[in-house]
């Protein structure tokens, strides 16, 4: 099993990295939480989960362990798969989920899209004794770029929207906010989705 890999980014996209290490490009689905970290760095050392099917060999890297920690709890929940623990975990920070898991605020895990009230609140209920809030950390937003709403689109197309219902949130999450960074729109159209 691979534990980590660090190596020179080659692509940095919302949903996914591309890591150059040895000639070999590995690609590794991330979350927004990771994206923001690696936005402006040259090279990276992310830690891995793989998902190994009949049909695909699946990589998804984490900047931090606490992080990857949750993604594994998630994941470990009956009806929560890998993507839908990455879109969980690209709508709340690490310590909103764990405050909500904590709290067994459904609620809040219901707002999230493909999330509905019975496996919100079995993530609660499946989670509460293993997962404790370790208080928050603060993250430096990366700077607006001239192709937010482009690389926000792609992102959402990456985690399975629809084109047309994720450009017109888009569009209206823009028009209020031309300067809204990547990831805040990206979180504000999940919610909306």
């Amino acid at each position: 099993m691979i534990e980590y890999i660090t190596g020179n980014i080659a692509e940095l996209t919302p949903a996914y990295v591309v890591i150059d290490n040895g000639g070999i490009g590995y690609l590794l689905n991330t979350s927004l939480f990771t994206y923001e970290q690696l936005a402006g760095q040259t090279s990276a050392r992310l830690l891995v989960h793989e998902v190994i099917r009949e049909d695909a060999h699946l990589l998804y890297g984490f900047s931090s362990e606490r992080e990857r920690s949750l993604f594994r709890s998630l994941i470990g929940v009956s009806g929560v798969g890998a993507n839908t623990a990455r879109v969980i975990l690209s709508s709340l920070s690490a310590p909103e989920l764990e405050s909500a898991i904590a709290s067994g605020d459904h609620a809040r895990l219901k707002k999230i899209k493909g999330i509905g009230a019975k496996t919100a609140e079995r993530i609660t209920v499946d989670l509460k004794d293993k997962i404790k809030p370790q208080g928050n950390t603060l993250i430096e937003q990366p700077q607006f770029t001239s192709a937010a709403y482009d690389e926000a689109l792609a992102a959402l197309l990456a985690l399975g929207f629809a084109r047309p219902q994720s450009a017109k949130v888009l569009k209206s999450i823009f028009d209020k906010d031309a300067t809204v960074k990547v990831e805040a729109a990206i979180k504000k159209a999940l919610s909306m989705l």
